[in-house]
């Protein structure tokens, strides 16, 4: 049927001379829809399958008359159970079974498919493959055979195993406007792997429709690949970069640590916005352990440290090697022994003495959590999410400044550079701060939330994503799937359940109906404070992402939160 000529499915029955619109409801007749899943990897190996919903209960007699009838199938045809019959269906599965009358349920499209669009837009690169430990660079379109842990700034990406939308690297892909998709069959696809080793134009969409149980919400998403010339690709990443330097603000009037109770919101500059906006959470009315208790390491300790060790220095000698800046391996190489040299770094006395009294205000049996806290990172228009490293202090490791030392050199991964070259930020006056608290530890769950809906579209809606465990929502494994949702946005609220984790029993989900409710109470709160906080008028698209955990002891716990990237 084309919507266009007939806006609904009575017209279009009435227009074929079956009778009128009336006519087709009689109970003789069997009515449904067929949708056709290209991406979709059947059971059988195929690529491409349909699924077929019919409103009669004659499941076997419109299996054999929609088989017979679509001579192209290949074993791949489905019976998609509706949804307002979905648990009569699961009643009836032994019924399906003695049929022969396959069923696919919402949980099966997701795992099964060799394409999603993970974010939409346009990018021009060299189409390269990359494997573990390979760098690309900011003219690839990259295609992944893993995911990895940083990853610097592409053109676009092409992972040949499945990503989670609120990954580091979808983040990543998001904050720099690139294409980004897991299409599992890239390299046996002609129309890629012909490309590979060539200029290329690569474009992802994303459709708009809102998940349920019924429908798999991506459907309607494309991609599409050709060659590119060079002079588009040039006349493309020009465009991509801002056209004046940058130079991010540091205070470093501020000379000592900090509890986290008297960290303002405003003192970002001073501590970075990762451990300011912790601090302001703090002040939310929380329940006691929502945001944990902690210290924040000013710039100025990062700053005292690099002119101590004269590394600044070192800094304006790779920034005039015509070698480092032209070759990506050489920077990779070189940044690697800056980094060596700064975990090797001395200490000051001053900030030596500080951090030993910050120790020791934790309890001596206690591991400390690190986590970077920059001057660019969390910022609107540019989140930095996966650009530095953050380390446990346990307590056998003797001084704390050792992972204070191992967070300073993570300002000089090779992501963060690339990253900040890009920008045109200057380099120099990026600084680094530390965030301290205890370190969480067999967290039951784990996960990643925005409070809009930047993925379906949706409206009134916050975007979700939930594992077990230990396993990462931001790097997840090649094979872990999380769990999705969608919650709305009032006082009372329905959950769709968009997939299931596949790390977890068939009846089983990651967040509790407790835990769900905790954490839609949290997004709402959170949004309305830092929208206030960044002063962004009503009117105006705003979001905020955040990190939670459900804690060994089964409490909830934000750990991070920061303005979402459009």
């Amino acid at each position: 049927m084309n919507s266009n000529t007939y806006a609904w499915h009575a017209q279009f029955f009435d227009a074929l001379g079956l009778g009128s619109p009336g006519h087709w409801m009689l109970p003789h007749r069997m009515r449904g829809e067929i949708i056709h899943y290209p991406y979709l990897r059947a059971p059988n190996g195929e690529v491409g399958a349909f699924r077929y919903e019919l409103t009669h209960r004659r499941h076997a007699q419109g299996y054999e008359l929609l088989a017979a009838n679509m001579p192209f199938l290949r074993n791949n045809l489905y019976l998609g159970p509706l949804r307002d019959a979905l648990p009569r269906n699961e009643e009836e599965q032994a019924e399906y079974d003695a049929l022969r009358v396959p069923p696919l349920l919402a949980e099966d499209l997701y795992g099964n498919s060799v394409f999603h669009a993970i974010n939409g837009a346009v990018g021009y690169g060299f189409l390269r493959v990359f494997g573990p430990g390979e760098r690309p660079t900011f003219r690839d379109i990259a295609i992944l055979r893993v995911l990895p842990n940083d990853l610097p700034t592409v053109a676009g990406v092409i992972s040949l195993v499945p990503q989670t939308p609120l990954s580091h690297v979808n983040l990543r892909a998001v904050q720099d406007g690139v294409p980004n998709a897991y299409i599992g069959n890239a390299l046996e696809d002609p129309a890629i792997s012909g490309l590979i080793g060539k200029y290329v134009r690569f474009e992802v969409t994303t459709a708009p429709a809102v998940p349920d149980e019924r429908v798999d919400g991506r459907l309607g998403a494309t991609w599409s690949i050709r060659e590119a010339t060079a002079e588009e690709v040039e006349a493309h990443h020009a465009d991509r970069r801002p056209s004046a330097p940058q130079t991010p603000t540091r205070d470093l009037t501020v000379t000592a640590y900090k509890d986290l109770d008297d960290i303002a919101f405003a003192d970002s500059d001073a501590f970075g916005v990762k451990a300011a906006n912790v601090a302001a959470m703090r002040d939310f009315g929380f329940a006691a352990g929502t945001v944990p208790d902690g210290y924040a390491l000013p710039f100025y300790f990062y700053d005292a440290f690099m002119k101590h060790n004269g590394f600044y220095a070192d800094v304006d000698a790779l920034l005039a090697d015509t070698d480092f800046q032209a070759e990506i391996a050489t920077r990779e190489a070189e940044l690697k022994k800056l980094r060596q040299r700064i975990k090797n770094g001395a200490v000051p006395d001053l900030m030596a003495t500080q951090l030993a009294e910050l120790h020791a205000e934790f309890p001596a049996d206690t591991s400390i959590r690190c986590r970077s806290s920059t001057n660019n990172e969390d910022l609107p228009g540019f989140s930095g999410a996966g650009l530095y490293d953050s380390y446990t202090h346990h307590p056998t490791e003797g001084h704390l400044s050792k992972s204070i030392k191992q967070v300073y050199a993570s300002l000089w991964n090779l992501r963060a550079f690339e990253e900040r070259d890009f920008h045109r930020i200057d380099h120099k006056a990026a600084a680094m701060g530390v965030l301290l608290h205890p370190n969480y530890s067999g967290e039951k769950a784990n996960g990643v939330a925005v409070s809009d809906d930047p993925f379906y579209g949706s409206a009134d809606h916050f975007y979700v994503n939930a594992q077990v465990g230990e396993e990462l929502v931001t790097n997840p494994s090649a094979l872990a799937v999380p769990e999705e949702l969608l919650f709305g946005t009032g006082e009372k609220f329905a959950t769709v359940l968009v997939q299931r984790s596949n790390l977890v029993g068939d009846d089983e989900r990651v967040l509790s109906e407790a835990h769900i409710k905790t954490l839609q109470a949290a997004l709402r709160t959170i949004h309305t404070r830092f929208r206030t906080l960044y002063a962004v008028a009503e009117d105006e698209k705003f979001a905020m992402e955040i990190e939670f955990k459900v804690t060994a002891a089964d409490t909830f716990s934000v750990k991070q939160a920061r303005p979402w990237v459009y």
